[in-house]
């Protein structure tokens, strides 16, 4: 794939990020989350107020993309100027589904220990500590992988009776 700057349209009219981006969101997703988990063990409202702020950034990358998200915000103003020029870059929409999916764990996580069960509220945290681990550490994102399939349902709707 040729050189292009950040945050751009390529030649397919798809928006694309910088892969950076992301990975760098999901590095410090994962170390709230982190942080989360080891305040409830401690004390469940302090987890409680964490993924509710982790949360509300998720939904704001579910909303608004990444070009938008808090922490891409942090990555565009502080890190890329001061790296080496875009050389790998992912459409946008798959992020964005990704988010959601994040948004949906959080959600769960705060109603669990909003409920008074830190295990509920701690096995969701997991699940979404373990998708932005995996997308920080080994670029892989569970919600990218997972958003074709819920595109092509999307396409094809069932036929009415």
């Amino acid at each position: 794939m040729s050189t292009i700057s950040r945050n751009t349209i390529v030649e397919t009219g798809i928006p694309v990020v910088d892969v950076r981006g992301p990975r760098f969101a999901a590095w410090v997703t994962t170390g709230v989350l982190v942080l989360v988990l080891l305040a409830a063990a401690v004390s469940t409202p302090v987890a409680a107020v964490l993924i509710g702020l982790q949360a509300v950034v998720f939904a704001i990358g579910a909303a608004n993309g990444p070009r938008r998200h808090p922490y891409g915000r942090i990555f565009a103003s502080f890190i890329a100027p001061r790296i080496g020029p875009t050389v790998e870059t992912e459409p946008v929409a798959p992020l964005r589904f990704a988010q959601l999916l994040g948004l949906v764990f959080s959600a769960v996580g705060l109603l669990g220990f909003l409920a008074g069960s830190t295990v509920v509220g701690a096995v969701f945290v997991g699940f979404a500590l373990f998708a932005a681990f995996l997308n920080a550490a080994f670029g892989i994102c569970l919600g990218c992988r997972i958003y074709p399939l819920v595109a092509r349902l999307r396409r094809n709707p069932s036929p009415a009776n």
